[in-house]
């Protein structure tokens, strides 16, 4: 069916390039994820502040290997795209930031991510945010990148305080978590921000 409005961003506009890397220029890179950073992602997912807010549990390295393998795949089919949160110096994987139900069309997506126990406090989800917002938006062209959270997560409200995201309303009993039905907190971010 035929759009009336013109395509934000042409199918490819991802995919006919490899992930780049993202520096932040504050001592952290967002990198492709490897098969050799399962046992930190297995770890951090061992942490009780990820099952508090994350729907995943990674019970084995075998899984999150699994899980690796389909964040590598991602980018070429432009719906999904994941970055690991590394020490630019050390390499250390710091946590993950995510483009998720990418509609290039549209020009949207939404922003994920989850930090390790030890990286956080820092600011290290914020600028990763930033960082990957900004690319999306300047670089790419993206015109909404949305981002949400529950209403009870403060600390992910503050990261996207921090990261320029705008809080834009609650979506009321819109997430279910281990705990029961969250609200959730809508922010966003739009070229020109």
């Amino acid at each position: 069916m035929p759009s009336t409005a013109a395509t934000v961003l042409p199918a490819g506009t991802l995919s006919a390039a490899p992930q780049p890397v993202l520096a932040t220029g504050d001592g952290l890179v967002l990198r492709p994820w490897r098969a050799e950073d399962a046992p930190a992602v297995h770890a951090v997912f061992q942490d009780p502040l990820i099952h508090q807010w994350h729907l995943r549990a990674a019970e084995s390295l075998a899984e999150v290997a699994g899980w690796i393998e389909e964040w590598q795949r991602a980018w070429s089919g432009e719906r999904n795209a994941q970055w690991a949160v590394a020490d630019a110096d050390t390499d250390r994987v710091r946590g993950r930031v995510a483009l998720r139900e990418i509609a290039l069309d549209e020009g949207t997506a939404e922003v994920a991510y989850w930090t390790a126990p030890e990286a956080r406090g820092n600011g290290t989800a914020a600028r990763a945010t930033a960082a990957l917002a900004r690319w999306a938006l300047d670089e790419i062209g993206f015109h909404r990148l949305e981002l949400s959270h529950a209403t009870a997560n403060e600390a992910s409200c503050r990261v996207a305080t921090k990261a320029g995201f705008v809080l834009e309303g609650t979506r009321r009993s819109a997430a279910l978590h281990r705990d029961g039905w969250h609200d959730m907190h809508l922010h966003a971010r739009v070229q020109g921000d």
